[in-house]
């Protein structure tokens, strides 16, 4: 049995490449959230169906929207001026981990919507890391692929 996400979003992230790949594909336009979520899901050989894809974007797009992304790019903007500035630089770093703790309470409500979903193997050609990356980047997603067991 795969482990939780979190731990599985983390420990995949933390392998060569990951983290390269996963920002690639996130500055394409995809939520990172919802292609670890995906990769987990592709691990416990949960098939793919259009119904299961709609709750999950359910759940993660408004918190992208409304959580993450604001977080993100308050901290982006923060970048330059917080290294002239000890207190910015502070207080971006909280921001930085409000983020992170934003990234977590979505993958958790993910898995818990995905916890009942059987874990039987999909005969389908649409695998849970194609439907969240974007399209002409083959080369990170080729690195999730090869990455993601363990």
């Amino acid at each position: 049995m795969s482990p939780d996400l979190w731990t599985f979003a983390t420990t995949l992230y933390a392998r060569p490449g990951v983290e390269a790949a996963c920002l690639e594909l996130q500055a394409a336009g995809a939520d990172v959230c919802l292609l670890l979520c995906g990769l987990w899901l592709d691990s416990r050989g949960v098939a793919h169906s259009a119904n299961r894809e709609a709750q999950l974007r359910h759940i993660a797009d408004p918190w992208q929207q409304e959580v993450v992304k604001p977080l993100r790019a308050l901290r982006q903007r923060w970048r330059e001026a917080a290294g002239q500035d000890s207190a910015l630089s502070g207080l971006r770093e909280r921001v930085k981990q409000l983020e992170l703790e934003a990234e977590r309470e979505q993958l958790e409500r993910l898995q818990a919507l995905a916890e009942g979903w059987g874990h039987k193997p999909s005969d389908q050609d649409r695998r849970w890391l194609d439907v969240f990356s974007p399209m002409g980047h083959e080369e990170p997603r080729a690195a999730l692929h090869d990455a993601r067991s363990f």
